[in-house]
């Protein structure tokens, strides 16, 4: 068993915690088996095969004339206790470059950003490479939209970081989020009995 020191959140875990912070804590405090819905599972599909539809694309919907193509890259920072997968990493001269593949019509919130920033932050500590942009790809549309990662936006990182672990540790449910319309597609609605 992990202490709460050791524990390692992965970078969906802050993504979700932009969504939604219960449902990070019903993944740590309350070990459910995580329902899987059908939008889940399409998305799970589409990224499949857009790292092969990728191969065969130039990077001009990046906006790029050259760069390296990496996919399915691997990060882990034992500092921040954070692990994730980046789906494609655009390695340039002196920059590195995270891109998300999302099956989205294009709407995305502060969680895909924070993502975004999560990868940066770690592939600035172990390629000692300045990451001040990435990307996401929206599947349906076959668009790459920038986002900047700004210093501001980077630093949230660890701090957001901390805040799950605080929550983890005391165990102390997150309260209802204002927005509830989200909750009407969330995967945990039926374990939140007051919303």
């Amino acid at each position: 068993m992990e202490t709460i020191e050791q524990l390692t959140f992965t970078v969906t875990d802050l993504k979700q915690s932009e969504y939604c912070p219960r449902i990070v804590y019903y993944t740590y405090c309350l070990p459910l088996l995580r329902p899987t819905t059908f939008k889940m599972q399409a998305g799970a599909q589409a990224h499949e095969t857009a790292p092969e539809l990728e191969k065969r694309r130039s990077l001009r919907a990046y906006r790029l004339s050259d760069g390296e193509r990496e996919f399915d890259v691997w990060l882990e920072s034992a500092a921040l206790g954070l692990r994730g997968r980046v789906d494609m990493v655009i390695a340039r001269p002196c920059e590195l470059i995270p891109v998300e593949y999302k099956d989205s019509p294009g709407r995305g919130g502060p969680g895909w950003t924070l993502q975004l920033a999560a990868y940066g932050v770690m592939l600035e500590q172990t390629r000692q490479t300045p990451v001040e942009r990435g990307f996401i790809y929206y599947i349906p549309q076959r668009q790459a939209r920038q986002f900047a990662l700004t210093p501001e936006l980077k630093a949230r990182v660890p701090t957001v970081t901390d805040e799950l672990r605080q929550m983890v540790d005391q165990e102390r449910m997150p309260p209802p989020i204002g927005q509830r319309a989200r909750c009407s597609a969330c995967e945990f609605r039926r374990f939140c009995n007051d919303v």
